[in-house]
């Protein structure tokens, strides 16, 4: 052995110290703001009895989007609610909506802004690479060092975790757009804002629902894990499950999760679907 070592571990943990330092006062008030919107998301969920939730979900599925998608998530969150999982359910759902919403927000402007400039592509897609293969474990340490333990750094893992495809798909959706049709708008004296809203993201729109979908997905994904990091909902049922070796409760928790997560997949590919035939139609 040389005892050649590269102290990568070292210098990270040197440049996290410094950066705790200078960015825990914004943390501290940016974790005020996540913890009110959180405990917003949730309260409003829960505030409605079980029974009633199922019924209002399952009308608007049946008249917004598929009738026969209606009777089945129905039938599902009434099995929730007899596995007694209802309320450890509308957590973890409240805590993935936000970070969907919250990945959403920033990945499609910034999917938009990549897509504008190369430059911008250039730089951002190696940092996706980074991201998109790094493990999801991982996210939790940063976010537990700069939030604490709880939702808020739950909330912040999960917007790590799940903007690349928002920002990916987006970028790729744009770019995918025929140049024969921004040729068109521009001979018609369209402006480069109006390309992009009347051309460009009207043709994109399936590709971005797509980014949209995996988006929720993921969302979910990270908002079981952060269960490891005192965050309540089903993750925590199904660690409790591994931590005493009861098969039972791990079944509960894990066809709970299931379940949701059929459910927003469903949804979500059914709005993508209507998306890919409004263009095909107009």
């Amino acid at each position: 052995m040389l005892g050649f070592r590269i102290p990568l571990g070292d210098i990270t943990n040197d440049i996290f110290d410094k950066m705790i330092v200078h960015i825990t006062p914004l943390t501290n008030a940016l974790s005020g703001g996540l913890e009110t919107f959180l405990r917003w998301n949730e309260n409003f969920l829960l505030m409605w009895s079980p029974l009633l939730a199922v019924a209002v979900l399952g009308l608007l599925v049946w008249f917004f989007v598929d009738k026969r998608l209606s009777i089945i998530i129905s039938l599902a969150l009434i099995f929730v609610y007899g596995l007694d999982l209802w309320d450890q359910t509308m957590s973890t759902v409240g805590l993935f909506f936000a970070g969907t919403i919250l990945s959403l927000l920033f990945g499609i402007p910034v999917g938009i802004l990549a897509s504008q400039n190369d430059t911008t592509e250039k730089i951002i897609n190696p940092i996706l690479d980074l991201m998109q293969t790094m493990p999801s474990f991982v996210y939790l340490i940063p976010a537990v060092i700069f939030f604490g333990l709880g939702k808020v750094a739950a909330l912040v893992a999960i917007l790590i975790f799940a903007v690349p495809p928002a920002i990916r798909l987006t970028n790729l959706g744009i770019r995918q757009v025929p140049a024969e049709m921004i040729e068109a708008a521009r001979a018609f004296g369209s402006t480069r804002m109006q390309i992009l809203k009347g051309v460009q993201l009207p043709l994109a729109l399936p590709i971005i629902m797509t980014g949209v979908n995996q988006c929720i997905m993921m969302s979910l994904s990270m908002s079981v894990i952060a269960a490891m990091i005192g965050v309540g909902g089903l993750g925590r049922e199904v660690l409790k499950a591994m931590q005493t070796v009861d098969i039972g409760l791990g079944m509960e928790g894990g066809l709970s999760i299931v379940i949701v997560a059929i459910i927003m997949d469903r949804i979500s590919q059914k709005i993508l679907k209507r998306s890919r035939r409004e263009p095909s139609t107009e």
